[in-house]
């Protein structure tokens, strides 16, 4: 039983990866371990892991070389290791902030430290959430530009790109797409309902 991660995939083959139907079985990052098949494994020197070559950009554009090793790797050192085939569901990664807004959302809710899907979502697929870099990479960023989380229960996709910031109790609905072009900025205001929208241009709300 080995794992692959994607930054030791070449370029070339980035593509077959990422296919389902040559790979339909993702690593979830939950490990069983035995302390004492640890404690013996380091004793006998056998914990043998790939470093991973991953490059990195830093905030200033420098290019970097991140070396590191996937804990999941140690698999493949233990005797007899086996993997446990759980539902899609099991699995909510958040890698960007496109994903920290999912869970962060109504669409799930904490039952006994797992995140359940909202009963009164209608469907059981997540929306697509695209989110602009430039403005919602970071985290402090991507809090700072919500009054509050938006209501996703019915929403099934939507992109923001530019400088875009959203009110208190805003309602996503169906396909809605906010595109602030450079220099521009819109508000979505507090208490709005966009359900299939594209929503462009200027939108500024002013404290007065």
């Amino acid at each position: 039983l080995r794992l692959l991660e994607a930054a030791q995939v070449p370029k070339e083959h980035e593509e077959d990866f990422k296919s389902v139907k040559k790979f339909n079985v993702f690593n979830t990052n939950n490990l069983w371990m035995s302390l004492p098949a640890i404690k013996r494994v380091v004793e006998e020197n056998t914990l043998d892991m790939e470093i991973i070559v991953n490059p990195k950009q830093l905030d200033g554009g420098v290019n970097v070389y991140q070396l590191e090793t996937a804990v999941g790797a140690a698999m493949k050192c233990f005797d007899n290791a086996s993997g446990i085939n759980v539902p899609r569901s099991r699995f909510l990664p958040v890698k960007k902030t496109s994903d920290l807004l999912l869970v962060m959302s109504n669409l799930y809710t904490l039952d006994h430290g797992s995140l359940i899907m909202s009963p009164k979502r209608m469907f059981p697929s997540t929306p697509l959430v695209k989110l602009g870099e430039n403005n919602f990479k970071k985290v402090s960023d991507f809090l700072s530009r919500f009054g509050s989380i938006p209501d996703l229960l019915e929403l099934d996709h939507i992109t923001v790109s530019g400088d875009v910031t959203f009110g208190r109790g805003v309602s996503l609905r169906g396909t809605v797409i906010i595109i602030a072009n450079h220099g521009d900025r819109i508000d979505i205001p507090t208490g709005a309902i966009l359900e299939n929208k594209i929503v462009s241009g200027n939108l500024r709300i002013l404290d007065h």
